[in-house]
């Protein structure tokens, strides 16, 4: 039988001003609420497959019962902390198998680019989807042993450097990488209609 796959997307509660406030920078708090809400919604259901369970890692955790979030999906507190002890506390969070994390702002993630990273686990303890502004997209582990001790501590965040130093973080764990995406930060990463 095959181990359980699980894919973690991070998601916030959609309220003007709290979601997605780079963006809002560039379209207004309301728009960019309206956008994340949206895309989150064609996400989850583009993602759906019998293969893998989605979890939702919701902030803040006044919003964990909210009916904005499909409710056949289990969730789990985001917590606190800085984005990496986040990420952490998600892959802990859950039951036995390997992990998969992606953003809720990703528009052209498919199942295909899901499966190639559960893929690339059997053969690497982690993997990464490298984003086209020097982030990622996508991390997941095969946890078949614990994640390293100092997991994304020093990265920086939200920059051109921020998977390079996820990557240093790993002390010496296997890494594969897959496809390249784009996630939305600014008015300049929306797909264009």
């Amino acid at each position: 039988m095959a181990r359980p796959q699980h894919l973690v997307v991070m998601v916030k509660f959609p309220a003007a001003g709290r979601v997605k406030t780079r963006l809002a920078k560039d379209i207004g708090t309301v728009a960019a609420a309206w956008w994340f809400r949206h895309q989150l919604r064609r996400l989850l259901r583009r993602l759906e497959d019998p293969r893998w369970q989605i979890w939702l890692s919701v902030a803040p955790d006044t919003a964990l019962e909210s009916a904005v979030w499909p409710l056949h999906l289990p969730r789990i507190s985001q917590g606190s902390g800085d984005l990496g002890q986040r990420m952490c506390g998600a892959f802990e969070a859950l039951p036995k198998g390997r992990a998969c994390l992606i953003g809720g702002d990703i528009p052209s993630v498919e199942k295909t680019h899901i499966a190639e990273a559960f893929a690339a686990l059997g053969p690497h303890e982690a993997v990464f989807g490298p984003a086209t502004d020097g982030g990622f997209w996508l991390t997941g582990f095969r946890r078949t042993r614990p994640l390293p001790p100092r997991l994304f501590e020093g990265v920086r965040w939200s920059c051109a450097e921020t998977l390079s130093d996820s990557l240093a973080t790993l002390q010496g764990q296997s890494c594969a990488r897959v496809a390249e995406l784009s996630d939305v930060d600014r008015a300049r990463d929306l797909p264009k209609p």
